[in-house]
């Protein structure tokens, strides 16, 4: 991937290196705020590895998915603060790629919205390590990264790229860089949806719906369309930069594919549950993501149409 011309973005507030005080440090388990009572072992192994996968805390997932709005969170005691945060385009090369993958989304998403009339206020990133806090309650790095809906804001610990490739076994070697990439375009794409108002509509929908495996579906199709919108965004990024590289498609495909719910459960507990899904399967994500980056648009990345999403 070549990124060195893309355009460094200053909306990323770095707290790496910042005490964690009380969150139990950074990712040597899967953290649960809040208990998990009720569940059997089996179903928060299964939760918290879902959690990592993409955009959403293991407590929300266990809590009804509640991604779509922020949710009801068990709060933490704010972790103590060493100096200011530091905010802007960070100086590290870790830090930088990651500014400037943010700001091809800026320039991506703002590009789109402008030709419908409508204008892309963009996310803030924020870099930690180990654990902080957000608007929607605590972050650790056993979550993954995820999108908080009340503040706007994408959470990453960076530690996460090197799980992608020793844990899910994601990508190998250079080609990381774009499944990395795919990882912050598929959280903007969450932001995205918010600001077009599809979160709250999807949240509308699954009260209604009053079911849990109906609105795991819903879920997923939420899911599905943020890794589409992630396509969007690499069509695009790749027409105005010339940045993919040999392999680099193929490099996402294989980390969507690593982290598909049925790919999480089959390594969990030996089995698939599908009424359980909440991101959906590994050729649902790779499907969807391929659909973003061949079309382009926004459009072609309904993934709430009746018969949109099969049940491979």
């Amino acid at each position: 991937m070549r990124w060195d011309q893309l355009p460094g973005s200053d909306n990323v507030e770095d707290r790496r290196g910042d005490d964690g005080g009380g969150f139990g440090g950074g990712g040597g388990g899967f953290g649960l705020p809040g208990g998990a009572s009720g569940l059997g072992i089996g179903t928060v192994v299964v939760l918290s590895l879902v959690g990592w996968a993409f955009g959403i805390d293991p407590s929300l997932l266990i809590g009804g998915a509640e991604i779509l709005t922020g949710g009801s969170r068990t709060q933490y005691e704010q972790p103590s603060q060493q100096g200011p945060r530091r905010t802007g385009a960070p100086t590290d090369s870790t830090g930088k790629f990651v500014a400037a993958v943010l700001g091809s989304t800026e320039v991506t998403w703002k590009g789109i919205f402008e030709k419908e009339g409508q204008t892309y206020r963009a996310p803030r990133l924020v870099m930690f390590s180990g654990a902080t806090q957000s608007a929607c309650g605590s972050a650790q790095s056993a979550m993954g990264p995820f999108y908080c809906p009340q503040s706007r804001e994408v959470y990453l610990d960076t530690s996460f790229f090197n799980d992608l490739e020793r844990r899910f076994r994601g990508c190998t070697g250079k080609a990381c860089e774009f499944a990395q990439a795919y990882v912050i375009a598929h959280e903007v794409g969450h932001h995205v949806q918010n600001q077009l108002g599809i979160l709250s509509k999807a949240q509308q929908a699954q009260r209604s719906v009053g079911d849990k495996v109906a609105a795991n579906r819903i879920q997923v199709r939420v899911e599905l369309q943020a890794d589409c919108f992630g396509g969007v965004w690499a069509h695009h990024a790749e027409q105005k930069w010339k940045l993919l590289q040999p392999g680099d498609i193929e490099a996402a495909l294989q980390t969507a594919a690593a982290i598909g719910d049925d790919m999480l459960q089959r390594r969990s507990q030996g089995r698939v549950v599908p009424d359980s899904f909440t991101h959906g399967s590994s050729a649902q994500r790779q499907q969807w993501f391929t659909v973003g980056f061949k079309e382009g648009t926004v459009r072609a990345c309904n993934t709430f149409a009746a018969g949109q999403v099969s049940s491979r």
